[in-house]
């Protein structure tokens, strides 16, 4: 049983030692074709491994650059509706209208006359919360602007000084007519 077919041939006569040799030979050649390849099968592997796993990586940071932008933003949100919540002025139903702009579209709100006072020297300002409008001081107007500048609607913002080459400096123009 220690003889392999090769030696079991040539004691048979079936074969010659130069066949045998020649078949040996191209056996062991193939051999070594067979283990390179299995090297290079591996290498490729290895390479496609690594290219998943940076490619993996790569969307991972981005879905967590992705995730963290959102969460800034909700934070932000909170923090403007806190700053909506805690000053807005409690709206009494006043009876004098007071028209803004709110996009390309006009608004109005009724309020008192003190308020339209104030709203019209820009002392207080609107802001949209939720789906309403409310009215806040502008102190936290501008707080609320260097967060998320597109939640305040309507800011009048008064000119302490005119120009010195302004021609109607002399002429006084009211901002809030009442019809």
């Amino acid at each position: 049983m220690a003889n392999s077919f090769g030696d079991q041939f040539l004691k048979a006569g079936l074969v010659n030692k130069t066949r045998l040799n020649e078949a040996e030979k191209s056996k062991s050649k193939q051999q070594k074709q067979k283990n390179k390849q299995k090297i290079e099968v591996v290498d490729e592997a290895a390479v496609a491994a690594k290219q998943a796993a940076a490619e993996k990586a790569a969307r991972d940071r981005e879905l967590n650059r992705q995730q963290k932008d959102e969460a800034e933003r909700k934070a932000v949100h909170a923090q403007v509706r806190l700053l909506i919540e805690l000053n807005r002025l409690p709206r009494d139903g006043g009876k004098l209208g007071y028209n803004f702009q709110d996009g390309t579209a006009i608004k109005k709100i009724f309020v008192s006359e003190e308020v339209h006072d104030k709203l019209a020297r820009g002392l207080l300002a609107i802001v949209r919360f939720d789906a309403a409008y409310e009215i806040i001081p502008s102190v936290v107007a501008e707080k609320i602007m260097l967060r998320e500048a597109s939640a305040i609607v309507s800011h009048a913002t008064t000119q302490l000084e005119a120009g010195d080459d302004d021609p109607y400096a002399d002429y006084k123009v009211p901002d809030d007519l009442m019809w």
